[in-house]
């Protein structure tokens, strides 16, 4: 629980001012803040997105028939698992553009596939996922130099492989394939794996996004960053000296300073996790997974609130999910990337609902 919160003043991620609030809960605080309508909206379909792309896998992980599909009945059984709240036939059919019903009578049971378009999509998908392999080795190596052991968990890359563009069988097509980069080792505890890095690399190889975000943005005409009024406002956290995501971490001190120095580069770190990702966004809960290897001693949700000119913390549904503020504009990407576009495809389908079908229920056969 802190007493106090820096807010952004400006768009650049390290533009602060000092205000002071009162001691408070982060749930509260995450409750009573200013919502911004643009990621609500975006998050309320998203929340369903996440959900359409749970059962697309499911019914892609079963090859051998073909189309591929999966029985409602054990679809349903997974009802609670995947938050169908209202059961599986009800969600499917709210998004006929994606899911298709049918009945199959040698087998007396109805069944749900996907429509040529969402296969469509999907097979896009992992066309654009494999063109961009040389920028997943480059975004999995900036993943691990950011751990101070330059080593992670691999069950923590695998909650965000889907975040970071990986394929799904990026073990084999990205690890093993890059043995002068990646090498896997046995954990500290019995079947478990870590992720190290074993490539060298210069000092200063790396350059942050935030340092190709100020050149750009402070180029521009409308620059957000006041030049000339910035320094006073922002003197007390601008004179604090900058550890880059990609510096070794020495400040060990516990006095005030120290932790702001401490806060300052977990700032850093969290801003580049998210540049690093397909659509500048993550869930709370698995980046969450990353702090102890990022050397980050401190509550990510007070972080994200006390930041609020950079990140947005959404809790809609059942998930906290942040995103990058910078990286959007009117709820799209401002610099969007192949996968992304793919992805948004479908998400596209998914605002779309029921919405221009021919007649209700065209797409479904009558399944009881």
């Amino acid at each position: 629980m802190r007493t106090y919160t820096i807010k952004s003043l400006f768009k650049h991620p390290f533009a602060f001012s000092i205000t002071i609030r009162s001691k408070t809960t982060s749930a509260q605080y995450v409750a009573s803040r200013a919502r911004d309508a643009t990621f609500e909206k975006l998050m309320d379909k998203y929340k369903n997105f996440v959900k359409v792309i749970a059962i697309q896998d499911l019914i892609l992980s079963n090859p051998n028939k073909t189309p591929p599909c999966i029985s409602l009945d054990f679809l349903s059984k997974l009802s609670q698992k995947l938050h169908l709240n209202r059961g599986a036939p009800s969600f499917l059919r709210k998004y006929p553009h994606i899911f298709h019903i049918f009945y199959d009578p040698t087998k007396s049971q109805a069944f749900c596939r996907l429509t040529g378009t969402a296969l469509e999509i999907s097979r896009k998908e992992e066309e654009a996922v494999n063109a961009s392999l040389p920028l997943v080795v480059d975004r999995l190596v900036r993943l691990l130099f950011m751990s101070t052991s330059k080593s992670l968990p691999l069950r923590a890359v695998f909650k965000v492989w889907r975040e970071l563009g990986l394929p799904d069988d990026f073990e084999d097509s990205v690890i093993v394939k890059n043995p002068n980069l990646f090498r896997l080792c046995d954990g500290n505890e019995p079947s478990t794996h870590v992720l190290k890095l074993v490539g060298e690399f210069p000092d200063n190889h790396f350059t942050a996004a935030v340092e190709n975000w100020r050149v750009t943005e402070c180029c521009r005409e409308d620059c957000s960053v006041d030049r000339m009024g910035i320094r006073a406002k922002v003197k007390e956290w601008q004179s604090l000296p900058y550890l880059g995501p990609y510096e070794d971490l020495t400040e060990k001190k516990k006095t005030k300073a120290g932790l702001k120095r401490l806060e300052k580069r977990a700032v850093a770190i969290v801003h580049e996790f998210l540049s690093l990702t397909v659509e500048k966004m993550v869930e709370v809960e698995k980046i969450s997974h990353f702090m102890n290897c990022f050397g980050i001693d401190m509550n990510m949700r007070d972080l994200f609130l006390d930041h609020p000119g950079m990140f947005y913390l959404s809790i809609k549904g059942k998930r906290h999910t942040v995103f990058l503020r910078e990286a959007y504009e009117r709820g799209r990407l401002i610099d969007p990337n192949p996968v992304y576009d793919v992805r948004r495809k479908l998400l596209d389908l998914v605002f779309l609902g029921r919405h221009d079908m021919l007649e209700s229920g065209s797409e479904n056969e009558n399944v009881g």
